[in-house]
């Protein structure tokens, strides 16, 4: 019983890594339209800004969190008014080969700075060890993932109920037209949108470190799984990607952990299963 809460408790932790960088992707493909297949990248930019504040400029790491999401943030606000503007009214063939070489190239452009090897992470003191509760040693550094992801996941869903910015995006998903029509500015949404996804993903990406790794592979390695999160979960919302990616994070772990053979397959057979059940995804964005 103390190994099967394990298992739960690293794939919790796992999947609130998985869900925090996807949901920028969830939004890009739910608001957008637009299939973003370098979201990654946009992960790997804010661990690479992270690992170079604290190594080169000595920086605390709960500092360079923020700085990691700001950064990123606005590396989507300058690509978006570049470079992902222009293909808003693309095909989606078009969109997924744009995406995918702007991947490829920020993986050359990190080898090339940052070399092909592992990036380190100095973590704070009281997020190294283990804590013990209820009689079972829980690692430190996995609480403060779950913890954190839970209040960045109450703090999004009230920016996106509670707020006049939440109702400007509502209405833009809802219905377009009709938005720019009552005075919204949705590219202007759309770009605020964008980079809050883009920041999103960068601060995970800096929190992933020392659970995912980091090396200019990063982009390539995990885009399958932000991918299978947006497509469980479903585009466009929030409920659906966390919910998808918990329960990809805990079966991929026990997969691993109790099927070693077969154990990276698993949530394969479990993202089939799903899509048979929800072909639209576990939740759909409204007015779809």
């Amino acid at each position: 019983m103390g190994h099967l809460i394990g298992v739960l408790f690293d794939g919790i932790a796992y999947g609130s890594l998985l869900f925090l960088i996807s949901l920028g992707l969830s939004v890009t493909l739910g608001l957008m339209n637009f299939v973003n297949l370098a979201h990654g990248a946009f992960a790997m930019f804010g661990g690479y800004v992270a690992t170079t504040l604290m190594a080169r400029l000595g920086v605390p790491f709960l500092v360079c969190l923020p700085l990691a999401f700001l950064a990123t943030a606005l590396l989507g606000v300058a690509l978006e008014r570049t470079l992902y503007r222009r293909l808003y009214g693309a095909s989606h063939l078009d969109q997924v080969l744009f995406s995918i070489g702007l991947t490829f190239v920020a993986s050359a452009v990190a080898t090339y700075l940052f070399g092909s090897g592992q990036q380190p992470v100095r973590l704070p003191e009281f997020l190294l060890g283990q804590i013990r509760i209820a009689g079972l040693d829980l690692g430190a550094y996995r609480l403060f993932l779950i913890a954190l992801v839970l209040l960045i996941t109450a703090a999004l869903g009230a920016l996106l109920s509670l707020t006049r910015f939440g109702a400007q995006i509502r209405a833009a998903v809802d219905n377009q037209i009709a938005a720019a029509g009552l005075g919204i500015n949705v590219e202007r949404i759309f770009m605020l949108t964008f980079a809050l996804g883009s920041g999103l993903a960068g601060l995970g990406g800096s929190l992933g470190i020392d659970v995912l790794g980091l090396d200019p592979t990063f982009p390539i390695k995990y885009m399958v799984y932000f991918l299978l999160v947006v497509a469980v979960g479903g585009a466009g919302t929030i409920r659906g990607p966390l919910f998808a990616a918990l329960a990809l994070g805990v079966f991929d772990v026990a997969g691993k952990y109790y099927l070693p053979e077969i154990g990276a397959f698993v949530i394969y057979g479990l993202m089939v299963v799903s899509l048979i059940a929800w072909p639209n995804g576990l939740y759909r964005k409204r007015g779809t």
